[in-house]
This record gives structure tokens, sequence and C-alpha cells, in this order.
């Protein structure tokens, strides 16, 4: 008898549980759909800001560069310049 209401639970519970899966909740399935737009939403920002940062890293690569070679051009003009001296103070 204990045999036989363990297979009767358990095929109640197999198919309580086939039954409660096969029913879809339509408020859960608008929520996915909602969550996968936002998904691609995001995906498609996060492929904007890519292209966004590589411009970006591009533009202060350049001016790097136009830093440096103004400051090797300015670097030879400063030291053309003679060094002004300080009058020394004499002891009367």
């Amino acid at each position: 008898m204990t045999r036989r209401n363990a297979w009767a639970g358990l095929a109640l519970a197999v198919g309580l549980s086939l039954s409660l899966s096969a029913c879809k909740d339509t408020k859960t399935l608008q929520e996915n759909e909602q969550l996968k737009a936002q998904i691609a939403d995001l995906q498609k920002q996060n492929g904007q800001m890519g292209n966004d940062l590589e411009t970006v890293t591009a533009a202060r690569d350049a001016l790097a560069k136009e830093n440096a070679a103004l400051e090797t051009k300015l670097k030879p003009s400063k030291s053309k310049k003679p060094a002004k001296k300080t009058a020394k103070k004499r002891r009367r």
C-alpha cells in the first residue's frame, strides 16, 4: 500500500509540475520582451561608446604628438637667451 501511495504521490507531483510549467504567465512574457529590448538598446549604446572612445583616443594621441613637437620647438629658443647675472652686493 505504501508503494502505491508513494507512486501515486509522485505521479501527482509530476502531473502538477508539468501542468504548471505548461501555463505561461503573460506578464512574465511581457517583462522578458521588455528586457530583451533593453538589452538590445544597451548593446547598441555600448557599440556607440566604443566608437566614441576610439575617436577620442585617436584625438588625444594626435594632441600628445603635437604637444611634444611644440615642446621640442620651444626648448631650443629658451636656451639661446643668455642668463641674467645678479648684481653682487659689496660690503663697505
